[in-house]
């Protein structure tokens, strides 16, 4: 309960400080693949990602409970929360940064390149990203999506021995997010 408290505290101050020149979701789309050939689909999904977007300064901020991603298998996602993630003891993951050059009046319907850095936290530890991305309006607002690869390494998420060969080295992570 306290958890939820502070991330409720945490999105209301995030949107105190963007006021009124901010469009966010709460319905963003997350997905992790870490699969490798011949083993079982190591892949989930998360539906519910909050993402705030500052439209004057091109500020962003997202955050993901993580104990809302979904597997095919129950057990794997199971082991997830409890033995790689550990979602009780690390249950958010969260980015803030900057879309680089970013300027709202020239977004249009047309997909346009941009960077986005910052810094993302995860399993308690934090790590200086920048992912390319693609921005364009649409008539549901403005839509942000991208790919990128985390090391689990980076976040010390350790793989056990006997696993280890069932999971890739490297997350690919995708994004997408629809802000209003």
């Amino acid at each position: 309960m306290k958890n939820i408290a502070f991330l409720l505290i945490s999105l209301l101050s995030l949107t105190t400080v963007f006021g009124q020149d901010k469009v966010l979701t709460k319905t963003g789309k997350v997905t992790f693949e870490a699969s490798v050939p011949s083993f079982e689909e190591v892949k989930a999904n998360h539906k519910a990602v909050t993402c705030i977007l500052n439209t004057k300064t091109g500020e962003i901020a997202s955050l993901i409970l993580v104990k809302g991603f979904q597997f095919k298998l129950a057990l794997m996602e199971e082991h997830f929360n409890e033995n790689y993630i550990e979602s009780d003891k690390f249950p958010k993951a969260t980015f803030k940064g900057k879309i680089e050059d970013f300027d709202w009046d020239k977004i249009t319907s047309q997909p346009q390149d941009f960077v986005i850095k910052g810094k993302i936290e995860l399993h308690g530890k934090s790590k200086d990203i920048a992912v390319n991305s693609k921005i364009k309006k649409t008539a549901s607002g403005i839509e942000i999506t991208s790919s990128f690869s985390l090391n689990p390494e980076d976040f010390d998420i350790q793989i056990p021995s006997l696993v280890r060969a069932k999971v890739a080295k490297k997350v690919d992570v995708k994004f997408d997010f629809i802000l209003q």
